[in-house]
């Protein structure tokens, strides 16, 4: 008989997917338990039983530490890998041989979680070694790839300024949280305004640049942009500001690619406009001397872009799984569970201009297969039908102790070391 669990919930997504998860453990017979940090917690947490931590962040592991010894957790689950709460936990969790089990938006969007297990990025376990990853693929059966569970980004983002703007407002209940946040909501949505009552001529604009992508007129390169605010930037790269990375690869592009090729800068589509990129990429660009080879587009779909491009420059964005599964030569600057040799250039980026190495196409698919059995579970926060598709795998891999399995464990975890080398800012 498989032993029982005691699952402790922190903060998760801004959904009802969390307490119904929940559920779906206690109905197979496993305890759960939930501490709150802060007001969106009590919003989104559905059940009875909780606790309130409204002590400082300082004395947060303490406490932490003392609730896992009391209650006999087995298991911690909580979503953003890097939120601050969250990187105590998995720490605490490690020292007292407690699974940790982070659940995010999956790799395989857009009706995919990831579910991995002591960390994600820098911390993934998932192995970066080519022979490990065919022999997972080997019996691993053909991934479920068609989207079957869609929802609108209205629901999600309405979740996500309720959760914000609740931190906000109702910050009294919870004095001392600690949000972590790049921006304060105020000014991140705020900042939304003019971005988006400009988005029709910008859509507009970046339509005619793609058109002249496809046809080829000249070869091309893509740099898929990413928030500033993101934990991928701010936790699993060396930059401190996008504005070093601009730098570096602009400057690299003008000495070392074809005085023909341009680079296409893609904003994000979530981008708020805060910080303006369209005027420092064209400062960049200008003091590069290749303002007229680096062309902005705030629009468009990469799946249009990408299968003309001649190469994909990126930090860690999900993009560079895109750009693999459509054979273009891909450069992660970051970290990325994705950066493997033969799915992504491993030379310098001066390298990459001039002679990108290619994709594996034999690895790429082995890759997706290892992903979607090991780390990958098919469902959706929002959409109910993904939501309990996904609860059920989920509880069926906490309770088995299969998280990252079969296979995908490896210790310590395999990007360490490369995040010293590059500067990648690590817990002590």
């Amino acid at each position: 008989m498989a032993e029982k669990r005691s699952i402790l919930f922190l903060q998760g997504p801004p959904s009802v997917f969390w307490s119904e998860l929940a559920v779906a453990l206690e109905t197979e017979g496993h305890k759960t338990f939930r501490i709150n940090v802060c007001p969106a917690d009590l919003l989104f947490w559905r059940k009875r039983g909780a606790v309130n931590y409204r002590g400082r962040f300082a004395d947060w592991g303490k406490y932490l530490e003392d609730f896992l010894r009391r209650n006999s957790i087995t298991d911690v689950v909580y979503y953003a890998d890097q939120q601050a709460y969250h990187r105590v936990a998995a720490d605490v969790a490690r020292r007292l041989d407690i699974n940790a089990v982070a659940i995010e938006f999956g790799y395989l969007r857009p009706d995919w979680l990831t579910v991995e297990r002591n960390g994600m990025g820098v911390y993934s376990h998932f192995p970066n070694d080519p022979a490990q990853i065919h022999a997972i693929a080997k019996n691993a059966p053909a991934p479920d790839l068609p989207v079957r569970y869609p929802y609108s980004f209205g629901a999600e983002a309405v979740a996500e300024v309720v959760f914000n703007l609740s931190n906000v407002f109702l910050r009294p209940l919870y004095p001392h949280f600690n949000a972590d946040k790049y921006y304060h909501p105020f000014v991140d949505y705020l900042s939304w305004v003019p971005r988006t009552m400009r988005q029709w001529k910008a859509q507009r604009d970046a339509a005619g640049v793609i058109a002249d992508c496809k046809a080829q007129k000249w070869p091309f390169f893509m740099l898929a942009m990413q928030l500033q605010s993101d934990y991928q930037i701010r936790r699993n790269s060396q930059y401190g500001h996008l504005s070093g990375m601009l730098d570096e690869v602009i400057g690299s592009f003008a000495r070392h690619a074809s005085p023909d090729a341009r680079l296409v800068a893609k904003l994000h589509p979530l981008d708020n406009g805060r910080e303006n990129w369209p005027r420092v990429l064209r400062d960049v660009a200008q003091r590069h001397g290749v303002a007229d080879r680096v062309l902005i587009i705030d629009g468009g779909d990469v799946a249009d872009i990408l299968p003309h491009a001649k190469g994909c420059v990126l930090v860690n964005s999900t993009v560079g799984l895109y750009a693999i599964r459509a054979r273009c030569p891909t450069k992660v600057l970051g970290i990325a569970v994705f950066d493997i040799p033969g799915l992504t250039h491993q030379g310098t980026l001066d390298d990459f201009w001039p002679a990108p190495e290619p994709v594996d196409a034999e690895l790429a698919e082995d890759f997706v297969k290892a992903l979607a059995v090991t780390i990958q579970v098919k469902g959706s926060f929002y959409d109910p039908a993904g939501r309990h598709a996904a609860q059920a795998e989920i509880v069926r891999r906490i309770a088995s102790g299969t998280v990252n399995e079969p296979g995908a464990f490896v210790s310590p975890p395999p990007r360490i070391e490369h995040a010293r080398r590059i500067g990648v800012p690590l817990d002590a």
